[in-house]
């Protein structure tokens, strides 16, 4: 593994914010760490980096120890390339000067070309001659980007590094930047609390929460088969019914679902994300389970949200629907509804969400 975080703990006085987190990055492969503000990633990427010391664990880079209580290799020597939010670009030095900043071991005319190579890489080189102040936040984190790779390092260490741009930039370049980490086939640790931007960006996600990594694997996977509700919410909406196991099946106003191996009688929550609910004209007459109000629907691009209100236990309940396209049905309008039941996630009742 080029990156190893072995049982890492880490407190701010009273409080322990990392609880034995555990993480490996292989060569080649962009692992997303992600989770919401404050449950510590950033304090996590820092000690990797050699930023902040360990007080319980081990960093071990390019299968050298580096980091443990007591021993800290400094950052410039743990072969590791850093870019932060901010990009952290020197305003006194040109575009390329910045870039060759960290390139140490190398002299003149070696260099410059190694410099204007990873302009070209990322597609800066006509601004090597220009003051980081007059670029676009996009091509700040172009040349922070290029920065942060010259050098060839073992592992780069992404913090939240799209967060500062506007969103339709924000794709375009985080599309580039995935082409480049992937073409330069470095090892890659990135830091985000965007569970969209993770799942775009990533071979394989941890998701931390509360301290410790509440699920890990590929983002698939992890949004297929959520381990815990907290996950489920986290990676995407999610409508959450209330329900009981009878003879291994819950029922819920679209239909049964299997109670995936919950005790019978036990109470439980169920959590069903929009597009798992397919609508149809009640006129179609395709199998469905249940009818709805429809309370709006609202076009949001490739999809349409429907917000609809079911009868559950002789309540109303209001639940949201995701489906492909432009169908628009009328505010009050009655439709068929079916649920798909493998995007229906069934949890004890008052498991931590």
């Amino acid at each position: 593994m080029a990156l190893r975080l072995e049982d890492i703990h880490h407190s701010f006085g009273a409080a322990e914010v990392l609880k034995g987190i555990s993480l490996a990055v292989a060569p080649g492969e962009i692992v997303c760490l992600l989770g919401p503000s404050g449950d510590g990633k950033t304090t996590l990427l820092r000690i990797a980096a050699g930023l902040t010391p360990v007080q319980r664990g081990r960093v071990v880079i390019g299968g050298r120890l580096v980091a443990e209580p007591g021993r800290e290799v400094p950052p410039e020597e743990r072969g590791v390339g850093l870019l932060f939010q901010d990009f952290a670009l020197f305003p006194h030095l040109s575009v390329l000067d910045n870039v060759a900043f960290g390139l140490t071991t190398l002299k003149g005319a070696a260099r410059r070309e190694r410099s204007m190579a990873m302009l070209c890489r990322v597609g800066m080189e006509a601004y090597a001659g220009a003051m980081p102040h007059t670029l676009s936040g996009g091509q700040q984190q172009r040349v922070a980007l290029a920065r942060a790779l010259a050098p060839r390092p073992k592992v780069l260490l992404l913090d939240e590094p799209f967060s500062g741009l506007d969103a339709r930039l924000r794709d375009r370049v985080r599309d580039d930047t995935l082409h480049v980490l992937q073409d330069e086939g470095i090892a890659v640790l990135m830091v985000t609390h965007d569970a969209e931007e993770a799942m775009f960006m990533a071979d394989r996600m941890a998701i931390l929460h509360r301290g410790v990594i509440a699920q890990e694997g590929p983002p698939a996977e992890i949004y297929l088969h959520p381990a815990t509700p907290f996950v489920a919410a986290f990676l995407g909406e999610v409508n959450r019914l209330a329900g009981q196991v009878r003879l291994g099946m819950v029922a819920t106003p679209f239909g049964p679902v299997p109670a995936g191996g919950r005790a019978e009688g036990e109470r439980v929550s169920v959590l069903i994300r929009p597009e798992a609910i397919r609508l149809m004209p009640e006129a179609e007459g395709e199998p469905c389970h249940a009818r709805a109000r429809v309370d709006a629907a609202r076009l949001l691009g490739r999809t349409s949200m429907v917000h609809l209100t079911v009868q559950e236990g002789g309540e109303e309940v209001h639940v949201h629907a995701r489906i492909p396209g432009e169908y628009l049905p009328a505010r009050d309008a009655v439709v068929a509804v079916a649920l798909d039941p493998t995007r229906a996630y069934v949890f004890p009742e008052g498991e931590a969400a």
